[in-house]
C-alpha cells in the first residue's frame, strides 16, 4: 500500500467489523489501520496521525469510543482529527446515543455519528 494515501484509523473490538472495514477502504485507496484497544490505537495516532478515526463506542469498557473521542480532542496533535462513531449500541441495547444536533456532536467529542450497520 502507498504510504501517500491517506491512512484511517479503526477501532472496534469486533474482528469481523474491523475485516469489513479494512476490505471496504483498502478498496477505494485509503491505508487502514485496525485496532482492538482505544489506548493502542491512541498511542499510534500519536506516531502517526491518521487523516480519519473511526470507532465504535461500547468495546474494553462501555464508554471506550467516548473516551477515545475526548482524548483525541483533548490533544493538541490530534484535535482537529474528524472523529466518526458508528455503532450498534442503539439496536442492540436500547440506549439512544444519537446526536440530534451539532452541539450535540460537539458535546460527544465527534464530528459524525452512524448506527451499524453502516
Amino acid at each position: 500500500m502507498n504510504v501517500d494515501m491517506p491512512l484511517i484509523v479503526v477501532v472496534d473490538d469486533d474482528g469481523d467489523t474491523l475485516e469489513v472495514y479494512r476490505r471496504v477502504l483498502e478498496t477505494v485507496g485509503f491505508r487502514v489501520s485496525l485496532f482492538v484497544d482505544p489506548e493502542e490505537a491512541l498511542e499510534q495516532m500519536r506516531i502517526e496521525p491518521p487523516s480519519v478515526l473511526i470507532t465504535d463506542l461500547m468495546m474494553s469498557s462501555v464508554d471506550s469510543g467516548f473516551e477515545l473521542s475526548r482524548a483525541v480532542k483533548s490533544d493538541p496533535r490530534l484535535s482537529s482529527l474528524p472523529v466518526i462513531v458508528a455503532t450498534a449500541v442503539a439496536r442492540r441495547r436500547g440506549f439512544d446515543f444519537r446526536p440530534r444536533s451539532d452541539e450535540d456532536l460537539k458535546a460527544m467529542n465527534i464530528d459524525a455519528f452512524f448506527s451499524k450497520p453502516v
